[in-house]
């Protein structure tokens, strides 16, 4: 029996709440025609991913009804603790309509899957089983933070969440700006969007004047915001309003 597909369906990045972004403005017609086209689901949250499809419904009808569509969660501990170390969490029996010859979407909440979100695991375990990997094109905030921020893209890392407890975020801002200065890789970090406020106050405090520092917030979106400045220039100037809804991504680089 000839295997499904797995499809890596990007979604926009307003998380759902900003229905006046046009899917089709934010994503290309091909990738909404084949997300259109899959009717088996792999997700991180079934309420959201069907309220995507109803949108994806309004531009391009899909296969089945939304009722009849097969929607399987990623486990609560994969969303905790990450699926990206081999061994950790084993997603093959989530890939079963495959192996029966129907292609599957793998969803996450705003972006692409696998990247900065779940869905690794699902990804290894399509290349384990022989199921080809098929990445539609969308919105990736990294890289569109990293286009925008003037930073260097030829020489990048992201390094995901820095730690929580103050001390330990504040030795880690200190070692990411060394590691940033010393080579010229620009480090890209992103926090739980009601705690960017605390993250921008902590950067303010702890980096050297002259690190630039690149905030992009609210990517794609109407809202949408980006400035890249040298540390001094931050101080010079009002910070931007907390706004707890709004997922950024941060760089510093010089």
């Amino acid at each position: 029996m000839t295997r499904g597909k797995l499809y890596l369906v990007p979604a926009p990045l307003d998380f759902g709440c900003d229905p006046a972004v046009a899917l089709q403005d934010v994503l290309p017609l091909g990738t909404l025609q084949a997300s259109a086209g899959i009717t088996h689901w792999i997700c991180e949250n079934a309420k959201s991913a069907r309220a995507y499809l109803k949108r994806i419904d309004g531009v391009v009808p899909l296969a089945t009804p939304l009722q009849s569509q097969q929607i399987q969660e990623l486990p609560r501990e994969v969303h905790k603790k990450g699926d990206h170390q081999a061994g950790q969490f084993d997603a093959r029996p989530l890939l079963a309509a495959a192996m029966e010859g129907a292609d599957i979407g793998l969803l996450s909440e705003a972006g692409m899957p696998a990247v900065a979100d779940p869905g690794s695991s699902v990804v290894r375990a399509a290349h384990a089983l022989g199921v080809s990997v098929v990445p539609l094109v969308g919105p990736v905030s990294l890289l569109l933070a990293l286009a925008a921020s003037g930073l260097n893209g030829q020489n990048f890392a992201f390094v995901g969440y820095l730690p929580q407890d103050a001390t330990a975020r504040t030795q880690r801002i200190r070692e990411l700006e060394t590691l940033a200065l010393r080579t010229g890789q620009t480090q890209l970090f992103i926090e739980t969007p009601y705690r960017n406020a605390a993250l921008l106050q902590a950067l303010m405090q702890t980096l050297q004047h002259n690190t630039r520092l690149a905030v992009a917030r609210g990517l794609t979106l109407a809202n949408a915001d980006i400035r890249s400045e040298t540390i001094k220039a931050w101080r010079a100037s009002a910070l931007p309003a907390a706004d707890e809804r709004a997922p950024a991504v941060f760089a510093i680089g010089r």
